[in-house]
């Protein structure tokens, strides 16, 4: 098992940046993939970014690709995501989630560990 905690969120303005980082962690015997997910009042939790959990293959959606970067520090045991350019549509809950049975997924239900979120809003 494996606990997961978010930091970095907070209050930006827009055109702004913030960086989210994802500490993991607990019991492990494998190497996690570890995704990026938000959730905006009244919505469904979305994909945002997703890194693998061998060698550094990134995933984006496309509502922040060019914007947002996932990387990971493998010697701390977080993963980060760096926020660029924020618009108040990124206005959201984002939670960290991490998996031991995929290399790299989009999908809530392939992800078994999940932070507990951080809030980021974005003001215009």
């Amino acid at each position: 098992q494996v606990q997961l905690v978010e930091s970095g969120g907070g209050l930006v303005q827009a055109g702004g940046s913030l960086i989210l980082s994802c500490a993991a962690s607990g019991r492990t015997s494998s190497n996690y993939a570890t995704a990026w997910f938000r959730q905006a009042p009244g919505k469904e939790r979305e994909f945002v970014s997703a890194i693998a959990r061998t060698g550094g293959n990134t995933v984006h959606a496309d509502s922040v690709k060019g914007r947002f970067t996932i990387s990971r520090d493998s010697a701390r045991n977080t993963v980060y995501l760096q926020m660029n350019s924020l618009k108040p549509e990124d206005t959201a809950v984002y939670y960290c989630a991490a998996s031991s049975r995929v290399a790299i997924a989009y999908y809530r239900d392939d992800y078994d560990y999940w932070g507990q979120g951080t809030q980021v809003t974005v003001s215009s």
